[in-house]
């Protein structure tokens, strides 16, 4: 599971990491290539960035349909739990165990519809308007991010049958980060 764990984060952190440079080359560019210079103007004109707003919006598809199941395996999603809160506990674990299944079945189903339609386009030639990629390839974030969100419901599931806890996102926390004191904190503590 840690593999897939930090599977999952990389992708999404890759993702989210190239765009931003991506977005970033493709602003400057435009910028640079605006500007009344005589040699650098006619140079940047002639590199074509038109295919980098149509990749960001592919990584950024892809980014969310992974990013929705680390969300479920971490406990980020909004979630409205205010009657089921007030719920004797037998009555309230029955109804968050519908919940996450109820999810499972949902992402489930979309996985397999998105597979279905990822097949059928897969035998025509569909590309892209600017990157000319095959738009199976696009479309193929549907079914596998769906399919591990479910994975990551019926993970939670297990979990929570297994010890009665959810998983629940701090926002104080920052993994990777010590929990060390500044010189002006232990001073303050002392």
């Amino acid at each position: 599971m840690k593999f897939l764990d930090h599977l999952e984060e990389w992708i999404i952190a890759t993702l989210m990491g190239l765009a931003t440079v991506i977005i970033f080359v493709a602003v400057v560019h435009r910028y640079l290539a605006g500007l009344p210079i005589p040699g650098l103007q006619d140079a940047l004109i002639q590199i074509n960035t038109s295919w980098a707003q149509e990749l960001c919006i592919y990584m950024f598809v892809w980014m969310a349909k992974f990013g929705a199941a680390y969300g479920v395996r971490t406990g980020i999603h909004v979630g409205v739990d205010v009657i089921i809160n007030r719920m004797s506990t037998p009555w309230r674990n029955k109804f968050v165990v519908f919940g996450l299944l109820a999810g499972a079945a949902f992402t489930g189903i979309v996985g397999t519809l998105g597979a279905s339609f990822v097949w059928e386009i897969g035998h025509t030639d569909q590309t892209s308007a600017d990157l000319e990629v095959p738009m199976w390839l696009v479309y193929l974030a549907v079914p596998l991010g769906s399919y591990l969100m479910c994975f990551r419901f019926l993970q939670v599931t297990v979990a929570f049958l297994r010890t009665g806890h959810l998983p629940k996102h701090d926002h104080s926390h920052v993994e990777g980060l010590e929990d060390e004191l500044t010189a002006e904190e232990k001073g303050a503590k002392a």
